[in-house]
């Protein structure tokens, strides 16, 4: 039986939908996009994944605010 993650086929459906070059984008691409991303980032919150990545950015954005103290 194949099984697909969902977090791993939007992310793969982000990367093809960011390759097309901006100026061939409707509205509605650029919307659909988006909905995706939210999407995906809803998907991938809770996991391990994703406390590993808020954790890092925080780590990033700490760093980089005391670096400007």
């Amino acid at each position: 039986m194949l099984t697909i993650n969902v977090a791993v086929l939007l992310a793969f459906i982000v990367f093809l939908r960011l390759r097309r070059r901006t100026e061939a984008r409707s509205r509605f691409d650029e919307k659909m996009t988006v909905v995706i991303v939210l999407a995906l980032g809803i998907i991938l919150a809770p996991t391990d994944v994703g406390q590993g990545i808020a954790r890092f950015l925080g780590q990033l954005v700490s760093g980089a605010s005391q670096a400007g103290q």
